[in-house]
């Protein structure tokens, strides 16, 4: 059997996943499950660092969580689909890592500084956020993993992971002809961002979503309510589709001869902005669609999304263990 290359990749549970999830990251997993080992986790210690005090939502945005990445074609028969807290092999490895990881490549991630800045809200000066980019490092590196799949925004957290797998092959692999812990590589896939509903980031916290199972109807309202083109004013003034949050949406959803009938139209004030959103509506209606009638069959059946990720976690646990058995011999703690 020729082996696949291994894919790595987590989300942390937030609940019930929006569109820009979707264009952003699920759409690329369902490419990569054909051609791919793929192992795809609930990142649900994540979530934790950033939400620790929010304990009574979190068992309820993991599944359905899970029920949005299988309704979007995530399929259990050729993906691993695991909940990061079930496996305390990601712990073990993360504590070994943070023996030998020095303190200032945790303190140099981008993303660590923005969220401190970006989210006054929050205490984030906590032991877990500084050493999310650690763990996530044990993650990957737990699976042998040869690609993580990522964002260019995202790409520093790979590398932060091969430098932490280079220590620790460098402390504990000497005169070994395979190193204990392989380096990932960063996948950079084609991904589409898609903006929120007033043209910025899709994000929950800015109520500017569209979710992947959202009703045909409230779909409708919500794209006929979004801001156009701020210097339209009146329906005969001509406007101009790049100044306009719908757009984007069209560049996505919209084939080429559509596109040229909403810039020709706006920019001669030849169609109005409802008749503009119109192909948008139904173009994700269309997307949406057979997405409700897969999650129908799990939400009808929860203790089959619940033997999925059961039967996922278990597939994990072999390989799991296994590296850290290498992992605890390699450091010297196999008595």
């Amino acid at each position: 059997m020729v082996t696949r290359p291994r894919v790595l990749s987590g989300m942390r549970p937030t609940g019930a996943l929006h569109l820009g999830h979707y264009h952003g990251a699920l759409k690329n997993w369902v490419r990569l499950q054909d051609e791919h080992d793929c192992f795809f986790f609930v990142a649900d210690w994540h979530a934790l660092t950033t939400h620790y005090q929010e304990r009574d939502v979190i068992e309820r945005n993991v599944y359905d969580m899970v029920v949005d990445w299988l309704a979007a074609g995530v399929d259990p028969k050729r993906a691993t689909l695991f909940i990061q807290s079930r496996l305390p092999e990601h712990a073990e490895l993360f504590t070994l890592l943070a023996m030998g990881t020095p303190l200032s490549w945790l303190e140099r991630v981008p993303s660590y500084k923005h969220q401190i800045t970006t989210q006054p809200n929050r205490n984030l000066a906590t032991y877990g956020f500084l050493g999310y980019p650690l763990l996530q490092a044990a993650d990957i590196l737990i699976y042998r993993a040869n690609f993580v799949p990522v964002g260019e925004d995202q790409a520093a957290h790979v590398e932060v992971t091969r430098e932490v797998a280079r220590r620790f092959n460098h402390l504990y692999g000497r005169g070994q002809a395979e190193p204990i812990l392989p380096e990932p590589a960063a996948l950079f896939t084609d991904t589409s961002k898609l903006p929120g509903l007033d043209g910025e980031k899709m994000s929950k916290s800015a109520e500017n979503t569209i979710e992947m199972r959202e009703e045909p109807e409230a779909v409708a309202n919500k794209i006929r309510r979004m801001p156009t083109d701020p210097q339209r004013v009146r329906r005969s003034d001509a406007g101009d589709p790049s100044r306009c949050p719908v757009w984007p949406f069209h560049q996505l959803y919209s084939p080429s001869d559509v596109q040229q009938w909403v810039q020709q139209g706006c920019r001669s004030a030849g169609i109005g902005c409802l008749d503009c959103k119109q192909p948008v509506i139904e173009a994700i209606q269309r997307e949406q669609e057979p997405w409700r009638e897969r999650a129908e069959t799990y939400l009808a059946n929860p203790k089959q999304v619940h033997w999925i990720v059961e039967m996922g976690t278990e597939r994990a646990r072999t390989i799991a263990r296994q590296t850290m058995k290498d992992v605890r011999e390699a450091v010297g703690l196999a008595y």
